[in-house]
């Protein structure tokens, strides 16, 4: 039973990181490899992923009148169709039967083709069928959470490179005797921390941090143990050992649906005696984009912080109120989130009884788990700097470079153009090309594990193609009587060679199995691949395609391109070619 239920699991369509909190979601790449060529009956039968029944039958209807066996009387003929039938039938079974449907919709086929599953029964609901499949994903993420120990870790390495735009005039005699100007390491910093989850309710911590600073260092380690004391929130109690015995408790709390808390408390044992220290949160969703929190601190300083948060799918914006001792200020940021780049622009700016700063940076995607961020800091008193941060999975390398003491326009400049500069040429010869190399090699490994399924499917579209000929002249033929919408081309393959002839072998003419799908002078084409479509196959996987159509409506000509996993609805006005 449990290796079955690994198999289930492993092949699951939705996972399980949408069923516990904890899960992760990892960032997914352009292309996405699986390790088996899925069905998907949905866009076989070319109907949507909530279609009803009678949109199902209907479309096993349309398609039995091309395939069944019975239509065709050439014993080869015959024997082609019965396979396409057989492949339809099947679609059909599974997607009429709510049972089937059910297990199809979580586990693919994977799902259908195991035996023995208890949750394939007859006295079993569909939504038996989902919370039985939700308990055995459980069983499987609480056997996983057991072997993660999710290690998080961080580097920063301070550097002083103000003798680059040094302006003392007290300096000029030791700063001319140099050739090279002294860059030094002036602090460094480490950090890393573990999970040990105990139960899916209990997980222990430890992590510990070391720094040096011009010659002096500190460290410290802390463990601390998490508990769920329900869906609402947590408690948690943490030991920490540095400059001084430390003991802690924190705990989380949703009051409301838009009304959560947090607290802790700490109690350091410090050679200046014990310290107490005590910080609560209290935070409200305003609306499905905004939260508001309201902070208040109280140890060695003391302060009352109020933000404002609006995070969406495009910015994220930030405004704080912080009045403290021994400093007060104001603090307004910006995010803007290049989805189409994987890349952020950022702003901030900072004013208040200790001076004021201005920050300002971009952070982009290098690769599928690799990220830089550069960042300019220009303040009073604080001078120029230039921020550097790498991350790499979980771990990340910081490194704040002072540039200047005073605000002048040189380190700005320089340090604003270099890491430009730096980084195209970066791009361009390294990150581009192992990028490029590494999609190269995945496409070529996953086409040669698909070969021999990738060949049987051309092969399954071609007899498709050659059954629909008496099917697509009928409805040519009935479409030009009513003037209505005809497929003069359709040509399906890697978007970059559409408008080439001499890419044969990454494009597909499928004029006549488009035309085939158009019922009543219309043509709709749901959001999946379109090459599990009937007559349809994949002529470059793993590489982005495209569809592009060529029809006429009322006599008038139209042409559209989409992407593959695009909606298609037509005839529209939009695709009216221009005279």
């Amino acid at each position: 039973m449990i290796k079955k239920l690994d198999m289930l699991i492993t092949y699951s369509r939705r996972t399980c990181a949408r069923i516990f909190l904890i899960s992760e979601s990892p960032v997914h790449t352009v292309m996405e490899l699986s390790e088996e060529l899925e069905e998907d009956f949905y866009t076989f039968l070319n109907v949507s992923r909530t279609a009803p029944q009678e949109d199902i039958t209907n479309a096993y209807r349309r398609l039995s009148r091309i395939y069944h066996p019975d239509k065709h009387t050439d014993p080869l003929r015959k024997k082609e169709a019965e396979v396409l039938f057989n492949k339809t039938k099947r679609a059909y079974e599974v997607l009429s039967d709510a049972h089937k449907r059910a297990i199809y919709d979580n586990l693919g086929t994977k799902g259908l083709e195991t035996e023995g599953w208890e949750i394939v029964q007859r006295t079993k609901t569909p939504q038996e069928i989902r919370e039985e499949y939700e308990r055995l994903a459980q069983q499987k993420e609480e056997h996983r959470l057991h072997q993660r120990t999710n290690p998080k870790g961080s580097v920063t390495v301070s550097i002083d490179a103000t003798e680059l735009f040094t302006t003392y005039e007290d300096a000029y005699d030791e700063y001319e005797s140099r050739i090279i100007p002294s860059i030094e390491v002036k602090g460094m910093s480490f950090s890393q921390s573990v999970e040990a989850p105990l139960t899916l309710k209990d997980t222990a911590f430890m992590s510990g941090q070391l720094s040096t600073h011009k010659g002096q260092g500190s460290g410290s380690v802390n463990v601390s143990l998490r508990r769920l004391t329900s869906a609402e929130g947590y408690a948690e109690v943490e030991m920490g050992f540095g400059s001084g015995l430390s003991f802690s408790a924190k705990g989380f709390r949703n009051l409301t649906k838009r009304i959560f808390t947090n607290m802790s408390g700490i109690v350091t044992f410090a050679d200046r005696g014990i310290v107490l220290g005590f910080v609560s949160t209290l935070a409200h969703q305003l609306d499905k984009n905004t939260v508001g929190y309201l902070t208040y601190k109280t140890s060695g300083q003391s302060s009352m912080t109020t933000m404002l948060v609006r995070d969406t799918h495009r910015y994220r914006s930030q405004a704080s109120i912080v009045l403290g001792v021994p400093h007060s200020y104001l603090s307004l940021s910006y995010c803007h989130k290049l989805e189409k780049h994987d890349g952020r622009l950022r702003g901030a700016i900072k004013a208040g009884t200790f001076g004021a700063l201005v920050e300002y940076g971009l952070e982009r995607k290098v690769s599928e788990h690799s990220s830089l961020a550069v960042a300019m800091s220009v303040g009073v008193p604080t001078g120029v700097m230039l921020k550097i941060k790498v991350s790499r999975g979980n771990q990340i390398y910081n490194f704040p470079i002072h540039l200047c003491e005073e605000v002048l326009p040189s380190p700005i400049f320089y340090g604003t153009v270099t890491p430009m500069i730096a980084w195209i040429f970066v791009r361009r010869l390294i990150v581009e090309p192992y990028v490029q190399q590494q999609k190269a090699k995945d496409i070529e490994r996953h086409r040669a594990m698909h070969h021999s399924q990738m060949l049987e499917r051309r092969r399954e579209a071609e007899i498709a193609i050659d059954l629909m000929k008496e099917t697509y002249r009928r409805i040519v033929e009935d479409e030009e009587n009513r003037k209505g919408l005809i497929i003069s081309k359709s040509v399906y393959g890697r978007w970059l060679d559409l408008n080439h002839r001499d890419h044969s072998d990454t494009l597909t003419d499928v004029t006549i199995p488009l035309q085939c799908l158009v019922k009543d002078s219309k043509l709709i084409l749901h959001d999946a691949s379109k090459s599990q479509l009937p007559g349809f196959y994949d002529p470059c996987m793993g590489e982005d395609k495209s569809l592009y159509v060529q029809y006429s409506f009322h006599g008038v000509p139209h042409e559209v391109t989409i992407q593959d996993s695009d909606t298609l609805r037509i005839p529209k006005q939009s695709h009216r070619k221009q005279p």
